[in-house]
């Protein structure tokens, strides 16, 4: 073959296939540029039907329900629960039968770049999307627990259509009849997961905000959990507008800046 190493490397990458005549004739050019060529597409190739495998698995709670009938499946799940300060933020979304954007997971178990790339297909896909943001204050009066149902409920509240079925990670919530409760949902439903990126990119946003408002405790980076950062800015700058009160090492903080007015 007399193209040249960029040449090839152009053509495999509109080659989807070793069956491609292309394919083929690349595999008896014994040039090593060419050969690493081949196996650096085969691994592409290889990624690219986990990710579609991935993606079937995903959907099985939803396909299973589109064969009885329900049309609009909700996907919901939370953030924010764990952290010091700031709000816990729920998200619902409701995504097309037909939808095949690959690489959705739990939102933590992928890096800033891809969710933000991966929220922003969402939002494009989506049928609907709904998000309830519960503030400190409120988590201090009714608890962490009932503040994320509180969150979930909002979110659902919002979707335009409305769902009718629900998906919930891992808490009943009895918003409605039609809905279930999946332990680690976010890793085993699609519309789940959707629903955890939207959550967790909304929440970092805003977090990375509070930071500018809120400067010494870090939360640009550690989103309002208590890093060791976070802690010495409680240590040295006591608590700030959106710290949880209700949460020991933030009532420690103000236990000891209150003794020494």
């Amino acid at each position: 073959m007399s193209d040249s190493i960029s040449t090839i490397q152009k053509k495999l990458s509109q080659v989807s296939s070793r069956n491609d005549p292309f394919f083929q004739l690349c595999l008896n050019d014994k040039r090593k540029g060419v050969q690493k060529l081949l196996i650096s597409v085969q691994k592409k190739w290889e990624k690219e039907a986990q990710l579609k495998e991935k993606l079937l698995e995903m959907k099985q709670y939803e396909i299973d329900l589109y064969k009885q009938g329900y049309k609009l499946i909700a996907g919901v799940d939370e953030v924010g629960r764990g952290p010091l300060a700031g709000p816990v933020v729920a998200a619902a979304v409701i995504l097309p039968e037909d939808f095949a954007v690959v690489g959705i997971n739990d939102s933590k178990q992928l890096n800033e770049t891809k969710r933000e790339a991966l929220f922003e297909l969402i939002k494009q896909q989506a049928i609907s999307i709904g998000v309830g943001i519960i503030e400190h204050d409120i988590i201090d009066k009714v608890n962490i627990y009932e503040a994320t149902k509180l969150a979930m409920r909002k979110a659902l509240n919002e979707l335009e259509p409305k769902a009718d079925f629900v998906l919930i990670d891992a808490m009943p919530l009895k918003y409605q009849d039609s809905e279930l409760s999946i332990i680690k949902g976010d890793t085993k439903s699609i519309t789940i997961a959707a629903a955890s990126i939207i959550a967790k990119v909304t929440r970092d946003k805003l977090m990375k905000e509070y930071e500018i408002s809120y400067p010494g405790y870090d939360f640009a980076q550690n989103m309002g959990y208590g890093t060791k950062k976070h802690l010495h800015g409680l240590d040295t700058l006591g608590i700030c507008p959106i710290h949880r009160l209700s949460f020991s090492p933030v009532k420690e903080a103000k236990l000891h800046f209150d003794s020494l007015k």
